[in-house]
């Protein structure tokens, strides 16, 4: 049996490469609809991102980018309802396959489940969009592999806040210390690390290459396949070629060692 007593997922980036293919092309089908004029390019969007929560990220823009626009009165309102618009497209992309789970994720959770690992989401990200993401995915059910589902508004702090994380923690019952966090952005790792997590695995994606990620245990461009090695770019190695749970163990225990050493 694994050492961990849990296994705790952030999702955009990590679960599945959502940003630059869904989130933002969601976001620009929602402004259109509402007739504003406004496009979010990639460059753009990559800017963006230092922001955690798709309401905070659309203030920000306008803040950051359209200081002088009116809008209307009540723009915690508008801006609110511009984002559930934004969630409807981007389920809609779920829902059409467009956003495929990214190498080695379903592998894994498939080698937790038959191994009784206790797992939780924990996300900035809305409810609604995790359940998009985990209910188009080829294996029915996978959202009741979940234990706790820990996203979008539960906390009042997104990351890199530790809320989000600490609210995961004690809905499972866990011990920070004896679970691992997968995250693909320092954000993140800021945010399980503030709450107590020490073993961290990063999977970068498209938009957080080359980010800063100390705190985190190992980083690696994905999870890995079989016949798909995955890469170590930093970090503790962990003997092989992809991410199984008797790797999580030497990455639990090697995080143990450094945090003792």
């Amino acid at each position: 049996m694994p050492t961990f007593e849990a296994l705790l997922f952030d999702v955009d980036g990590t679960l599945a490469d959502t940003e630059r293919d869904g989130h933002r092309p969601a976001f620009n089908a929602a402004f259109a609809e509402a007739g504003l004029d406004w496009v979010w390019d990639p460059e753009l969007y990559g800017e963006l991102l230092a922001v955690t929560g798709g309401k905070e990220r659309i203030r920000y823009f306008l803040e950051r980018w359209l200081p002088d626009w009116r809008g209307p009165a009540d723009l915690s309102g508008f801006i609110a309802e511009l984002h559930r618009s934004k969630t409807r497209h981007f389920v809609d992309l779920l829902q059409d396959g467009r956003i495929p789970l990214r190498p080695g994720v379903l592998r894994l959770l498939r080698e937790c489940r038959a191994a009784g690992v206790r797992l939780a989401v924990a996300t900035t990200t809305t409810p609604e969009n995790v359940t998009a993401l985990l209910e188009t995915c080829p294996e029915p059910g996978l959202i009741d592999w979940f234990e706790v589902i820990a996203a979008g508004d539960v906390v009042p702090n997104k990351k890199p806040a530790p809320d989000i994380y600490t609210w995961a923690l004690d809905r499972l019952g866990a011990t920070a210390g004896n679970c691992i966090a997968f995250e693909d952005s320092d954000n993140g790792v800021r945010s399980a690390h503030g709450a107590g997590l020490g073993a961290i695995l990063v999977t970068e994606s498209a938009y957080t290459a080359g980010q800063n990620f100390s705190g985190a245990c190992v980083v690696l461009d994905h999870l890995g396949e079989p016949d798909r090695p995955a890469r170590l770019l930093s970090g503790q190695p962990f003997g092989l070629d992809y991410v199984d749970l008797a790797g999580l163990d030497r990455i639990l225990a090697a995080c143990r060692g450094n945090a003792n050493s």
